[in-house]
């Protein structure tokens, strides 16, 4: 085999897993700057050796979606487009047509349908063929008319995006470093597709339109312009745009290259499409792209620069990533001196060194990234000890990536994600207690172990002389405290953050040990085993913890500072015990799936979200849905039921008893 034919088959490999985790696992591998660089030596060498193999990415639109949302077959393929970075390409394109051009947002691409003048359908692009329906997603959505004047069928497409300010707003709400979004595409792309509308509405999802697919009946005098002006009528808001020539259509892209900096939203380019609809059609479209439309990439704007350190940044749960420090370089009208690398695998295939010259930009002429290491000394080696504590660090291989870790438990840097669990909503419930006034407190001394939350009054001066507190926000922290020493053995017991022992199983193991102190300090593996829902590793994570004599010397001391009301745990209400739930889809009769997980577990039962042969039910109102949980439950004989059907068990107690004992 040729070595142009070896690196063609290299090239697909990677770029399709690339593309794989990227999409489906919300990883990268490498930056976008990569991507598109190997993706053109991919279709070079594809022209040169005149062949396309069945996998390319050049020629495969996406992968299957992958989720238990309903799928739907798109009347029309949705294609990518083509794409160049070169303004001189655009002018060809043009020619002496007149077209529509208008920013390429980096969201997630919907098709809206409208009967009667009502929203019937949203489906989302998927993989180009068969989308996921996420309608009452759509509604949420915080601009999408549900109602319109147009009273025929109207079929249009647009992107869902979310804003930078609504992107920072929403990660700062996640405690845990390593689970905030890594871009606002990210996090959009996981709010559309919620199976509850509740999450969509609180993230602030916009929509814009971009294209008309059908409304018949309209004269649109033939122009794709008029369309947009049309749907802006019917009450959409649609994308930015203005009409462009080959002779203007270098100033246009000048003017939004300027503008970028301005808008909330994310845009990885530009579309220009022709105003011709008639013109257009009659070109028709490629095996992957539409002939009437093109996509323009930025030319990112590049600065070379000494690399002068490699900073390692330790996060709440041990993940230690790491930061390139540079000399200073000014990067589309700001000053630049660090990136982040990502993970171990990015900066082993950039072969970074300190003193090395790189190449840097700004990603969507936002983020800085590292584009090319230019001498490659490849002498940035992982540390071998955390920057932090001091203590081993170990490399681990998840989705493809290496990453770095920190391995000793007691690291400062995850003491402040033990306690920001301990205060969090479903353990202590403290308000007031950010990680920021966590970490301000643990580095005073003030804060040691859990106990000394409740003791915070010790330092009423120091604490109310901190920056952004005041006498009234130590009142108000101190009456949090004194309300959390009212709680639950469950929730103290979440509250130490033992490995695997969510709330949901804190729950069902005291129940099980009769809320006796001493039987949850000192269970064993066997007892826990026979508990429904509490497999092997659960046990084991529980009993090791409370092994380390230090841990149940916290715990006693932690039963000293708070009052656990008794628990009743017999008669009716406890009418689900031993009985597991699985609960998808969308739910009618509660607010959101949570709600009915409280109200199984308040009654003894337990809600996991995997179908497994201890599964008893699986609550799903699309009862005849072909989703892998309803399939998995079929296979394994477990009854799927409506939500109609379990509001007339909460009635049956006999029933549900007869289950639990069988």
């Amino acid at each position: 085999m040729s070595e142009k034919k070896q690196r063609m088959l290299e090239l697909v490999e990677l770029l399709n897993r690339a593309r794989r985790v990227y999409e489906q696992e919300d990883t990268e591998i490498m930056s976008n700057f990569e991507y598109d660089k190997l993706y053109d030596e991919l279709q070079g060498l594809e022209q040169e050796l005149g062949t396309t193999l069945a996998s390319s990415p050049t020629i495969n639109v996406g992968y299957e979606v992958l989720s238990e949302l309903p799928k739907e077959r798109h009347e029309k393929p949705m294609l990518s487009l083509d794409k160049t970075k070169d303004v001189s390409r655009l002018k060809e394109f043009l020619g002496g047509q007149k077209a529509a051009i208008s920013w390429k947002m980096d969201g997630l691409t919907i098709v809206l349908t409208y009967r009667d003048g009502t929203l019937q359908k949203a489906v989302t692009r998927g993989n180009g063929e068969v989308g996921e329906v996420i309608t009452n997603n759509a509604k949420v959505f915080r601009n999408v008319p549900l109602h319109i004047p147009y009273r025929g069928e109207l079929i249009l497409r647009g992107e869902a995006v979310i804003g930078y300010r609504d992107f920072e707003r929403i990660n700062a709400r996640i405690a845990d470093v390593d689970a905030r979004y890594k871009n606002p595409r990210n996090l959009c792309s996981g709010s559309v597709r919620q199976l509850s509308n509740e999450v969509t509405e609180k993230r602030n999802v916009q929509f814009y339109a971009f294209t008309l697919v059908k409304a018949d009946g309209v004269d649109f005098h033939n122009s794709r312009l008029y369309q947009l002006d049309w749907l802006e009528e019917q009450g959409f808001e649609v994308v930015e745009h203005h009409p462009v020539t080959a002779e203007t259509v270098e100033s246009e892209v000048e003017w939004f290259a300027k503008k970028i900096v301005e808008n909330d939203f994310p845009s990885d380019g530009l579309v220009l499409v022709y105003d011709d609809i008639a013109y257009g059609q009659s070109l028709g479209t490629t095996a992957k792209f539409p002939r009437d439309s093109f996509a323009f990439k930025w030319a990112d704007e590049m600065r070379e620069t000494k690399l002068l350190e490699m900073e390692w940044s330790p996060s709440r749960t041990g993940l230690i990533n790491p930061v390139a420090i540079f000399e200073p370089v000014e990067l589309e009208g700001t000053t630049v001196s660090r990136a982040s690398v990502h993970n171990i695998s990015i900066m082993e295939e950039l072969e970074l060194g300190i003193g090395d010259t790189v190449q840097v930009y700004k990603a969507n002429m936002i983020i800085p990234q590292i584009a090319e290491n230019l001498t490659r000394s490849g002498t940035c080696k992982p540390p071998a000890v955390c920057p932090v504590c001091g203590g081993t660090t170990r490399i681990s291989m998840e989705n493809d990536t290496k990453t770095l870790y920190c391995s000793n438990p007691e690291c400062q840097a995850k003491q402040v994600k033990s306690f920001a669990l301990f205060v969090s909503r479903d353990a202590l419930n403290i308000e007031g207690l950010s990680e920021a006034t966590l970490e301000k407190l643990i580095d005073m001394g003030f804060i040691k172990d859990f106990a000394d939350i409740f003791h915070l009054d010790r330092h009423k001066e120091a604490i109310q002389t901190m920056e952004g507190f005041g006498e009234k926000s130590y009142d108000n922290l101190i009456r949090s405290i004194e309300q959390a020493r009212t709680t639950t053995l469950a929730k103290l017991v979440y509250s130490l953050g033992i490995a695997n022992i969510g709330l949901a199983n804190a729950k069902v193991i005291c129940r099980a040990l009769g809320n006796e102190p001493e039987r949850i300090m000192y269970a064993d593996e066997e007892e826990l085993n026979e508990i429904s829902g509490v497999g092997g590793v659960i046990a084991k994570a529980y009993v090791d913890y409370f092994a380390d004599e230090a841990h149940r010397e916290l715990f006693q001391k932690l039963l000293k500072e708070v009052t656990i009301p008794e628990e009743k745990t017999d008669g009716p209400a406890q009418i689900f015990a031993g009985v597991n739930f699985v609960i998808t889809g969308s739910v009618n009769h509660f607010a959101n799936r949570k709600e009915v997980k409280e109200l199984i577990e308040s009654k003894g039962g337990k809600v996991t979200g995997t179908v497994t042969s201890k599964t008893n039910y699986l609550i799903n109102n699309d009862t005849q849905s072909t989703s892998s949980k309803n399939k998995k439950a079929r296979e394994l004989g477990i009854p799927i039921i409506s939500e109609e059907d379990f509001l007339n068990m909460l009635t049956v107690d006999d029933t549900v008893h007869q289950l639990s004992n069988s």
